[in-house]
């Protein structure tokens, strides 16, 4: 059977795909989001942008400790791809972003292009000079926070 050629169209709504496809030379998919990420079962309901890692009761849980070596991902609701979609729903089996650009939820100030580690409680912070190595690094900062709080910068993730 002759592989299907779809030509440029504007698809609404949602759908299926089925079957072998193969994307010729200069062809792209193209999302609007920018986060690569797949479903876990999760020990709790967590919101976006929440820091997790292995473990707890479940396969995923909010990240437990300042300088943690168990990062794992960020909760995502924008993913640009997710994998193992079918798994539950976002309060049992949240998008877990494992690379790309995702909100990251964050305390204290972080200045752009600064490194993101736990904070514990399923939050970042902003390494300080010399904390960051390649296991408790969640990601770098995209924008800046000038806040003490609780907030939100986007970042871009990558787990190792």
């Amino acid at each position: 059977i002759a592989p299907t050629k779809i030509t440029t169209s504007t698809i609404a709504g949602g759908g299926n795909i089925a079957g072998i496809w193969t994307l010729d030379a200069g062809a792209r998919f193209q999302a609007t989001y920018a986060d690569l990420a797949e479903r876990f079962e999760a020990d709790a309901y967590y919101d976006a942008g929440t820091v997790v890692e292995m473990g707890g009761d479940k396969e995923i849980t909010a990240v437990q400790y300042d300088l943690s070596e168990d990062v794992f991902g960020v909760v995502s609701t924008t993913a640009g791809y997710l994998m193992n979609a079918m798994a539950g729903d976002d309060d049992t089996h949240p998008a877990i972003a494992v690379g790309g650009r995702v909100q990251v939820k964050v305390t204290g100030k972080v200045k752009k292009g600064q490194r993101l580690v736990s904070a514990g409680n399923g939050i970042a912070r902003a390494a300080q000079q010399g904390e960051a190595t390649a296991f408790n690094t969640i990601g770098r900062a995209l924008e800046a926070k000038t806040t003490e709080g609780i907030g939100y910068v986007e970042a871009f993730v990558t787990i190792r």
